[in-house]
């Protein structure tokens, strides 16, 4: 779990909220072009329904950390795009304007007086910024937005996300039931892992809220919990599907021509496999595959038990950092000189055209966890057209053999064995990817919205009932 002092939170005075928050919806707005496309049904509940998304992480480069953020963004951006009025609620750049409307979706930056004195990211500070959130978005949010809305008889709903808005929504609910509007909001609480699930008091959290969830693995990890969440899983957002950059991707392949090029993007942490990840490609070294695994971990200090470890095996391992400039232009900039090379640890961003190129033009990116909530890097593989090789827990959409490649033990020689056999078999390896790209298009999240999210909803007020 991220910690951080909260030491500058402490020492400086707490502001009116209410002045701040008055001040902040002054700000200008600004309008950008969202999709076009909407639902008929969407269309014509739009002006009834009214969505907030209340979430730590968001669309800031300060909010980033993670998936989540790329969830959130996408979630925000496509209940927008199918004619709904969206709220997302984030910890925000404290740079940035308080409130920013983009079309129908609106932003709104919290914390932002606490991000001031944390410039090191959305998590640090967190313990002063949860108590903040807690505490005064749920007033704001009542006051300024949701009564007005709902005392029109209108309906909402509030799907907040992680272990940190948790007792937001117990205020919240508490707030709704006093102004006798409860029935008039449906409040949901979305588990995207098991960070800080020993802070939460489920039964009142259960009791306040609907609980959902990513995975049918997450969905059985959390009965032991007292809890039934109901699974909407993760989507893509419209950018995943742009067709990877042919000639950067060309290239991209000229230059590794005769390598066995294998990708991995997440965090540095255990249950991402990258001491696995170590052993693949020793072994495909042993057996002549001349293999380089183009790496993007994080800053956490399991990078460092990671390449201590490559290098510990033989491996021989560069750094490579961004100054070779941003984009295609920039990850193949990287990637020179690696004749000798048997891993190239990317320490700078990859951007996500970038990362459509790589994913596209790798021979397999590797996306296998040992616990694993969701996977969307292996979603964003196969929307990419590339070959996800994934592991067997929160994977719901990969189908072994069809659209990946799915682990479901340690061995290295398990991978080899697969891999070995789409490279005797072209065909198969063809097959992959175009049953992969299928398989992504399910997920994108207008797809999720009007298949999984709004058919649900009634059932949803139901169960609050």
């Amino acid at each position: 779990m991220r910690r951080t002092s909260t030491a500058a939170f402490e020492a400086v005075d707490r502001p009116d909220f209410g002045i701040e928050r008055s001040e902040r919806s002054s700000c200008s707005e600004k309008a950008i072009d969202l999709p076009a496309r909407r639902a008929p049904r969407a269309v014509a509940a739009s002006a009834a329904m009214q969505f907030h998304v209340l979430s730590f992480e968001g669309p800031d480069g300060y909010s980033r950390a993670g998936g989540i953020a790329s969830r959130i963004e996408g979630l925000a951006q496509a209940l927008a795009g199918l004619g709904f009025e969206s709220h997302l609620w984030f910890v925000g750049d404290p740079a940035f304007p308080g409130h920013e409307s983009r079309g129908r979706l609106h932003l709104h930056r919290w914390c932002q007086w606490i991000s001031r004195y944390h410039p090191a990211g959305v998590y640090d500070g967190e313990e002063g910024k949860r108590n903040d959130f807690a505490g005064s978005l749920p007033p704001y949010l009542m006051g300024q937005v949701l009564r007005p809305h709902l005392a029109r008889g209108r309906h909402a709903v509030v799907l907040a996300e992680e272990w940190q808005t948790a007792d937001a929504v117990l205020h919240l609910d508490w707030l709704l039931r006093q102004a006798g509007l409860r029935e008039r909001a449906s409040l949901l609480w979305n588990a995207n892992n098991v960070f800080g699930f020993e802070r939460i008091d489920w039964a009142r959290l259960a009791e306040a809220s609907v609980i959902t969830t990513v995975s049918r693995y997450m969905k059985h990890s959390m009965h032991s919990l007292g809890v039934d969440p109901i699974v909407i899983p993760n989507g893509l957002s419209a950018d995943a599907f742009l067709p990877p950059d042919r000639a950067g991707v060309v290239e991209l392949q000229r230059r590794l021509r005769g390598r066995t090029v294998i990708a991995k993007v997440a965090r540095f942490d255990p249950d991402k496999r990258w001491l696995g990840a170590l052993e693949i490609v020793d072994a495909l070294k042993r057996q002549g595959h001349c293999p380089l695994l183009i790496a993007r971990g994080g800053a956490e200090a399991h990078g460092h038990e990671v390449l201590a470890s490559a290098r510990a095996r033989g491996l021989r391992v560069v750094d490579r950092n961004g100054e070779d400039g941003a984009g295609v232009p920039g990850l193949l900039a990287r990637l020179t000189e690696l004749e000798q090379v048997d891993m190239v640890n990317l320490k700078a961003p990859v951007d996500p055209e970038s990362r459509r190129v790589l994913f596209r033009g790798a021979d397999a990116v590797l996306a296998n966890s040992s616990h694993e909530p969701f996977g969307l890097v292996g979603l964003e593989t196969m929307a990419a057209g590339g070959i996800a090789c994934t592991g067997i827990s929160g994977e719901d959409y990969a189908v072994p053999g069809r659209n990946a490649l799915v682990l479901q033990t340690q061995d290295p020689r398990e991978f080899v064995g697969l891999f070995e056999r789409l490279k005797a078999h072209p065909a198969e390896a063809e097959s992959i990817r175009r049953a992969g790209r299928q398989t992504a298009k399910h997920y994108a999240w207008p797809e999720i919205i009007q298949r999984l999210f709004l058919p649900r909803l009634d059932l949803l007020r139901y169960c609050e009932t």
